[in-house]
């Protein structure tokens, strides 16, 4: 459960740096 809740956040990370102009 940890796990997925940290790759959520991995990936959420990686989609705002991806597309920092919706942030």
């Amino acid at each position: 459960m940890i796990i997925a809740v940290t790759l959520l956040l991995f990936v959420y990370l990686v989609y705002a740096l991806i597309n920092p102009e919706k942030f």
